[in-house]
């Protein structure tokens, strides 16, 4: 009798690990915005869970580019009790830390970002190669060195390169620090216009008329979310606008050497797999995306009167008439 009573709880637990295997797994996403390199980002996770039979169900949250809104997602996601997290760009990654670090031990749950570009000036992680921790992430680090040398190559004699970002985004300020450094080794000056939010990214743009030789957008997602506005003020002054990313290519920017976001998108699914099949983010380096990609903008570099060099067009991977 002993034995076809523990025979039967064992059936019991099978058969509930089977439900639960059958339902899948839960992970919370707080993306800070939308706009079509982070929205690529999620695709990209989204179809490698699919392609690679991943059984995930996302519930996907969007903070509208608040960091107030993002810090409540943040909150709200640690009582979804899903098994992993999601944070896409730095304030949504920084949000959902914060709410990590103040949440009770049962729910403590893994946190893996992407679309951080310094996940050290962050406060993500502390060490690159061994984050420890519950937190890990993939990072889409800039090539700076390789922009400025673009954009240079695009404009002969460039003395001035206006760069426009938001100061209160720690990714940004990494980045333009790192571009002051090189612009000084690379014989131009670097003139700052910033903006806090999306509706003051017009008059930022506007600021740096007659000023500069060119403008300079990082991965910075204030000003993307309003990139045509930039794009206007480029076409209106022949001023040519220049991008980190290059889905802002198809959006009017001159040209960009940065990453495919769908694969970044796609190295996050595979780190996302690790994670839920048990591996812990502390034992997991910070990933970087290393394969470069050159999109021109033949069409909006005429717009902004310039012409783009015969020896990028023929390096480019993707050129748009």
């Amino acid at each position: 009798m002993k034995k076809v009573l523990l025979l039967i709880q064992f059936l019991s637990l099978v058969s509930v690990s089977s439900l639960m295997a059958a339902d899948g797994y839960t992970v919370s996403v707080n993306q800070f915005v939308e706009h079509p390199a982070l929205d690529a980002v999620f695709k990209g996770i989204e179809d490698y869970s699919k392609e690679n039979s991943v059984n995930v169900i996302f519930k996907v949250h969007n903070a509208q580019a608040n960091m107030g809104t993002a810090t409540q997602i943040a909150q709200q996601m640690i009582g979804e009790e899903a098994d992993l997290l999601i944070a896409i760009a730095t304030p949504s990654a920084q949000a959902c830390a914060q709410a990590l670090s103040k949440a009770p031990d049962s729910l403590k749950r893994p946190l893996l970002f992407t679309a951080v570009t310094d996940p050290v000036a962050a406060g993500l992680v502390k060490d690159l190669n061994h984050p420890g921790g519950m937190i890990t992430g993939v990072s889409d680090l800039l090539p700076v060195k390789e922009h400025l040398e673009m954009v240079a190559t695009f404009i002969p004699g460039l003395k001035r390169l206006g760069v426009l970002y938001n100061s209160g985004e720690a990714n940004s300020k990494a980045t333009v620090a790192s571009i002051k450094e090189l612009s000084r080794k690379l014989g131009f000056d670097v003139v700052e216009g910033t903006a806090s939010k999306t509706a003051e990214v017009y008059q930022a743009a506007k600021s740096l008329v007659g000023r500069v030789d060119a403008i300079f957008i990082p991965t910075d997602n204030t000003i993307i979310s309003a990139l045509e506005s930039v794009i206007k003020v480029g076409t209106q002054n022949k001023l040519p606008v220049f991008a980190a990313d290059v889905d802002s290519v198809t959006r009017g920017a001159v040209a960009a050497m940065g990453f495919d976001y769908y694969k970044h998108g796609l190295q996050t699914g595979a780190m996302v797999e690790r994670i839920l099949s048990g591996a812990s983010p502390k034992d997991i380096p910070v990933e970087f995306q290393k394969k470069l990609e050159l999109h021109i903008n033949v069409k909006y570099s005429k717009m902004m009167g310039v012409t783009p060099p015969s020896e990028l067009l023929a390096m480019a991977t993707k050129i748009i008439e």
